[in-house]
């Protein structure tokens, strides 16, 4: 109940302290031809049940010849560059809080497709409500493995506690004023999750 309310009141002043500059962003997408500005995605969420993630469009559409999309660097704009190092396009999440399918702080929400390929223990990510921010986010972000982010996942899902939120919430602070682990190295964003050797 503690985590519920902290995670409302802080929301909810959260998007009227910022409200402007979520306007200002709106506004730069839509003048960038960067429509919807909003990025909708199904994510699965507490006990991989699906809901619609929100951030703001980083990336365009674009497609090669055969109708693929281009790869991450290639259909990420500067100004998408930007929102994506101070973690702007993070707060339209902010709505996903209010509406309690996310939290501030839990295992950030992957993609479906990875739902079958995570083993019994990478799949107890799924016992708490996904975060805006977590623990792997703040221990490596994109600049460490995806078997490393699982067990950092797992680890909060047994040691979660309101302190421990708190914690992670001023150390985001400080990531995010660092612009840190932003990337994977040699990757525009993060390459995807295939499946753990056993």
């Amino acid at each position: 109940m503690l985590k519920r309310l902290m995670d409302v009141l802080i929301a909810l002043v959260a998007l009227l302290f910022l409200s402007p500059v979520l306007l200002v962003c709106a506004l730069i997408l839509y003048s960038l031809n960067c429509r919807p500005i909003l990025f909708k995605q199904t994510r699965p969420g507490l006990h991989g049940k699906t809901f619609n993630m929100l951030k703001f469009r980083s990336m365009t559409d674009n497609k090669d010849a055969q109708g693929q999309l281009l790869p991450d660097e290639e259909r990420l704009t500067p100004f998408g560059q930007f929102i994506r190092k101070t973690s702007l396009d993070e707060l339209p999440g902010l709505w996903c809080v209010l509406k309690g399918d996310m939290s501030l702080v839990g295992p950030r929400p992957l993609l479906v497709e990875y739902l079958p390929l995570y083993s019994t223990q990478q799949a107890r990510r799924h016992e708490v409500k996904p975060g805006i921010t977590g623990w792997a986010q703040v221990n490596g972000r994109n600049a460490i493995s995806w078997e490393e982010k699982f067990e950092l996942d797992v680890w909060y899902v047994d040691n979660q506690s309101l302190w421990l939120d708190i914690k992670i919430l001023l150390l985001t602070v400080k990531k995010v004023v660092s612009q840190a682990d932003i990337s994977a190295e040699g990757e525009a964003t993060m390459s995807k999750f295939t499946g753990t050797d056993s």
